[in-house]
This record gives structure tokens, C-alpha cells and sequence, in this order.
């Protein structure tokens, strides 16, 4: 019984319109490897054709949800779970939701596929697999010079854990390509997908 009505679900989400497939796209990967780069010119390609798209971008998350939370081990988890909870949510209402988070924990992001599974809620990890030689000439946001100058610790990657995924759904290289090239891959795998 439950097997059949499984099925019945999926059918009928296989049969929706691309547009309104709602999805969680997880680009994880280091500080300045370009995650929120390539979720905003993924979300312009994908309103462009008609898509409900948010990008849950981290910084932003950390300011007004997040508040309050630190950088331990335990803060990181309750943050990434906060932002798994809002992309679920999102997703499971037929939106795109982008999400440009280091989420620097295996475990913190597999708690989160996890329960898009159990709602049946597609889950894409897309690892941005930036070396963090280019992530430290980027520096976005001064962290890696900061963390050079003895001005910060705990920076991800550098003097803090980042768990790679093993298996994502999609590992972008970005290392002498174009933000476009790179977001172009992303739309394809999602129509491949029949995401978008």
C-alpha cells in the first residue's frame, strides 16, 4: 500500500511542468569558491523562464535567522539545519530554493537530505569544488587574509574542517572557467534532471 501510493506520488510529480517542481540545490564548498556567484546567475536563468526561485544565501541566513549562533561545531549544524529547514519548506511548496552554504560537515548536510527525503523533496548537492589556493586569491570577504594575519581562526578549509562530499549530485570545477560556463553546467544538470 504505501509502495503504491509512493509511486503515485512521484508519477505525479514526474508529470508536473518543470516550472513547478520545487527543489533544493545545496552548493556547498569553501569560503570565495564562488557559491553565491553561481546560485544568482543560476536564479536568473531559471526566472527566465518562469521558474519561483529564492537563494537562501548564507550570510543572510546568519544575520536574521541565525543570530546569535557561533562558529563551534554544534552552531555550524544548528545553522545548517535552520537553513535545511527553511529549503525544505520552500521546495516542498514548488519553489527553486538555492542555497550558497559552506555547510562544512558531512553529516549536517545528510540530516538535511535526509528529511527532504522523507517529504519526498528533491535534494541536489552540488559540490563547488574551488581549490582553496584560488578561494585564498579571491577572499571575497578579506577571511583569508584576515586568518593569515592572526586576526580570526576557525576559517573553514584553512584551520577548520571541510568535509567534502564524496558522492554530489554534481561537482563543479570552477578553476579557469567563466561564472556563465559554470552556471550553463548547473542548468543543464537540472534539465537533465527535469528541473528546469
Amino acid at each position: 500500500m504505501t509502495t503504491a501510493h509512493t509511486l503515485a506520488a512521484g508519477d505525479t510529480a514526474e508529470a508536473a511542468p518543470a516550472a513547478a517542481r520545487g527543489a533544493t540545490v545545496w552548493l556547498t564548498g569553501l569560503p570565495s569558491a564562488g557559491k553565491t556567484t553561481l546560485a544568482r546567475a543560476l536564479a536568473e536563468r531559471l526566472r527566465a523562464q518562469g521558474h519561483e526561485v529564492e537563494v537562501l544565501d548564507g550570510d543572510e541566513i546568519r544575520a536574521f535567522l541565525s543570530a546569535g549562533l557561533g562558529f563551534s561545531r554544534a552552531d555550524r549544524h544548528t545553522n545548517v539545519q535552520r537553513i535545511g529547514f527553511v529549503a525544505g519548506l520552500l521546495s516542498s511548496h514548488g519553489v527553486k530554493t538555492l542555497v550558497p552554504v559552506i555547510a562544512p560537515y558531512a553529516d549536517s548536510r545528510a540530516a538535511v537530505r535526509a528529511r527532504h527525503a522523507a517529504r519526498a523533496t528533491p535534494f541536489l548537492e552540488i559540490h563547488v569544488a574551488t581549490p582553496v589556493t584560488l578561494c585564498s586569491q579571491r577572499d571575497v570577504k578579506g577571511l583569508y587574509a584576515k586568518q593569515a594575519a592572526g586576526e580570526i581562526s576557525g576559517l573553514t578549509g584553512v584551520d577548520d574542517p571541510y568535509e567534502a562530499p564524496e558522492s554530489p549530485e554534481l561537482r563543479i570545477q570552477t578553476q579557469g572557467r567563466s561564472v556563465a560556463d559554470s552556471a550553463a553546467e548547473l542548468h543543464t544538470f537540472l534539465t537533465e534532471r527535469g528541473l528546469a
